[in-house]
């Protein structure tokens, strides 16, 4: 999700709640205790120099069972980031500990705001010597394939 589709999204809610893809809510008391731009400049494995950019919050619950975080305020706190900091419209990833410290994308389901699995990949495939995947098929579709049937011409 892009800061610019949160920000919509905040415009329209009465409470901002968060979970995990599983169910498991984040504690309504949680805190956003950071917003900011993650500007990554790295190189690959196959040598190419790259460049990613993303919007970073991070989640904290503290003891404070009390707190609640108001859609008006999370909007207040990322207008200020944009300003001070000069925020892009980037995608958000969200930062949240449970054994430890998880990044995480951001989704909607239409209730809650959805902290989203993220994959480690290869992006020199092509370079390192990494087979491509090979199409799985049916041992029925196989045999569909190669089976001779009388009078085919295929005998």
């Amino acid at each position: 999700m892009k800061l610019s589709e949160l920000k919509t999204i905040l415009a329209g809610l009465n409470d901002v709640s968060f979970s995990l893809e599983d169910g498991t809510a984040v504690p309504a008391h949680f805190h956003v205790t950071e917003v900011g731009a993650v500007n990554k400049h790295f190189i690959d494995c196959g040598g190419t120099i790259r460049t990613e950019y993303a919007v970073n919050f991070q989640l904290w619950s503290s003891t404070d069972t009390d707190h609640r975080l108001a859609p008006v305020k999370l909007l207040n706190i990322i207008n200020l980031s944009e300003e001070k900091l000069g925020l892009k419209d980037g995608e958000i990833e969200v930062e949240y500990q449970a054994a430890t410290i998880g990044k995480y994308g951001l989704t909607y389901n239409g209730s809650s705001l959805v902290l989203t699995s993220k994959q480690t990949a290869c992006l020199a495939t092509d370079q390192c010597g990494i087979p491509a995947a090979k199409p799985k098929l049916k041992l029925s579709e196989l045999q569909a394939q190669s089976s001779c049937t009388p009078g085919s011409g295929c005998c």
